[in-house]
């Protein structure tokens, strides 16, 4: 049996301000399209909603 397409991913989390990857973490591809969390900015120095973002460099 072949395995689907779409398993766990490692995603980045962006802050939307100054565009830091600050955290790294694992999600479900086909469960979860998109991923959104308050989190700290280290380099801003507040909470702010980091965005999730595929591709890792």
């Amino acid at each position: 049996m072949a395995k689907k397409k779409g398993g766990v991913i490692t995603v980045a989390l962006v802050c939307p301000e100054c565009k830091a990857t600050n955290f790294f973490t694992s999600l479900n591809k086909a469960t979860t399209p998109k991923l959104a969390v308050n989190k700290y900015c280290k380099h801003c120095k507040k909470h702010t909603e980091h965005t999730s973002r595929e591709k890792l460099k």
